[in-house]
């Protein structure tokens, strides 16, 4: 059987308290049954168990990490909304039930630790099978139905539906489901942003020296820049976006701890950062957005900001132990990065002393020093069904008839890497489209094809394009999903057939019927990506 446990003689040395990625439960043989098992207790897997579970049947969800909630309780407390027109059933009433803990009708910029707390709460009233730090370890398949999953931590479970709720796609991998990773060439579908980009966004604004000793190519490049001088506009790759922590922070004297120096500390790749900030650029604050209670959602913001551009490429189909690798590779640039704008004497004091002012809060991700505990993981595989979401169905270009849900954000991609051109540094990949209006996403979008796995859906690792990926993988869509994918699956136990044959008037009705949202309402068509809510109340 196919793994991705890896080998453990060496577990990368971790100070405490610094997060783990890879920390499994202790080994606890059992055999579990379900009606569905879902793998990843993200905001999405959360919400496919919910549903499932107020369905009758009975669900066991797996979820690899500690905490449950994915990015919604991991630090993204500034919800990408896209168009709030266009979420609708169980996705709306999260927002409804976080709004409740505010006092409010619902909310949508929230602290993770309430977030976390709301979907923990939700599942205990659905009585929900949970089970935490379980992570795949094989699937075992007859003919094109996987019958049953086990974790590292020796749980098996066997079901007859199965839905892959991982940032990763893992349970689609192991069941040998088709996937891509990287960036397809402009070529492949017809599109024009996807594949090798060089864009405005999150650029250096003035030339930047990449060279070690500056002006002599000799001395070697700054670390993170590619030394490749190849660059296609349009050509595909295996390079994924950028991830980065959503960080909490505050300047609340009560619950602010300083910025970290961590032990594996290396001030050769803030160097970059240097040069750039003696540009004169000065938005290192541009993205504190205000969250509740005196807190933010800090995301990345420039051209040497919060994501370790380039540094994560291998993540999606690593063994678990490099991962670890990986995840403490960011932990570490981060918090460099944050402690080198707060401390160092070399950053201008018009930002390092205001930036001294903020740091972690005590009272989020307490067990981690206040650090988050979910990597921001943007884009990992995605399933090649029979059906391809495109950038033409982002621009309406293509309109689905077996729509399970609608997509509203911009198309939006993350620098993917860092290279020389013409001697100075420049990112490369970063795309941000805005004005999309709503559209819907393909059931079959979800599904693979029946040959490879008939009892699978897929409703985060999606078969799409990078850059219409880029557009769908908004929180409030993965939650969405996730319900869609649930909906499905009960369907097609209670009529017995794979879930490619599950007959979309069946499915659309029960999707209307739990609140969905499945084609463009009239006040959407206003409240688009750059449009705030009163001038689109105003101009529908």
């Amino acid at each position: 059987m196919a793994s991705f446990r890896g080998a453990m003689e060496n577990p990368p040395t971790v100070v405490k308290p610094a997060p783990r990625y890879f920390s499994p439960a202790p080994h606890e043989a059992a055999c579990l049954s379900a009606d569905i098992c879902i793998y990843g207790g993200v905001s999405g897997g959360v919400i496919a168990a919910l549903d499932a579970a107020s369905r009758g049947l009975a669900v066991v969800l797996i979820e690899p990490s500690a905490h449950l909630g994915g990015m919604t309780a991991g630090g993204l407390g500034m919800t990408d909304v896209g168009n709030k027109y266009v979420i609708g059933g169980l996705s709306r009433e999260f927002y409804r039930r976080v709004g409740q803990r505010y006092g409010a009708v619902e909310e949508w910029r929230f602290e993770p630790h309430v977030a976390e707390e709301t979907f923990e709460q939700w599942l205990l009233e659905e009585n929900v099978r949970v089970f935490k730090r379980q992570f795949i370890d094989a699937v075992s398949k007859e003919g094109n139905r996987i019958v049953a999953i086990r974790t590292v931590s020796g749980i098996e479970v066997r079901a007859a539906m199965f839905i892959d709720a991982s940032y990763e796609g893992d349970l689609l991998a192991l069941a040998g489901v088709s996937h891509f990773i990287g960036r397809e060439g402009n070529a492949r579908y017809d599109e024009t942003i996807n594949g090798a980009q060089i864009e405005s966004g999150h650029q250096f604004e003035g030339p930047v020296d990449p060279y070690v000793v500056p002006g002599v190519p000799a001395s070697g490049l700054l670390p993170g820049i590619d030394p490749d001088p190849a660059f296609v506009p349009g050509a595909g790759d295996k390079r994924v976006q950028a991830y980065t922590f959503r960080m909490c922070l505050t300047q609340r004297d009560d619950i602010r701890m300083p910025f970290p120096r961590p032990e594996a500390y290396d001030a050769s790749w803030y160097i970059l950062l240097k040069r750039h900030l003696a540009t004169g650029w000065n938005e290192a604050f541009q993205k504190f957005d205000e969250i509740r209670n005196g807190k933010t959602d800090t995301n990345n913001h420039g051209a040497v900001s919060t994501d370790f551009i380039g540094q994560n490429h291998r993540w999606a189909a690593s063994s678990y132990v490099e991962r670890e690798r990986i995840f403490q590779q960011h932990v570490s640039w981060q918090q460099g990065l944050m402690w080198c704008l707060a401390n160092d004497p070399d950053v201008p004091a018009a930002i390092r002393d205001p930036m001294s002012t903020w740091g972690l809060c005590a009272d989020e991700f307490p067990e981690s020093g206040g650090w988050p505990h979910a990597l921001y993981v943007r884009e990992g595989r995605r399933m090649l069904s029979g059906y391809v979401m495109t950038e033409h169905h982002c621009r309406g270009r293509l309109v689905v008839e077996d729509s399970i849900g609608m997509a509203a954000y911009g198309m939006d991609s993350h620098h993917c890497r860092r290279m020389v051109r013409n001697g100075v540094v420049v990112n490369e990949g970063d795309v941000q489209v805005g004005g999309i209006l709503p559209y819907p996403i393909s059931y079959r979008a979800i599904v693979p094809r029946e040959e490879e796995c008939a009892n699978l859906l897929v409703p985060f690792c999606i078969s799409a394009s990078h850059i219409a990926f880029g557009s769908i993988r908004m929180e409030p869509v993965f939650m969405t999903l996730g319900q869609s994918a649930a909906i499905a699956a009960a369907i097609a136990i209670e009529l017995g057939v794979p879930v490619q044959q599950v007959p979309y008037p069946d499915l659309r009705a029960a999707l209307l019927e739990a609140g969905q949202v499945l084609s463009r309402p009239p006040e959407a068509t206003a409240f688009i990506v750059g449009v705030t809510e009163a001038e689109a109340l105003a101009h529908s």
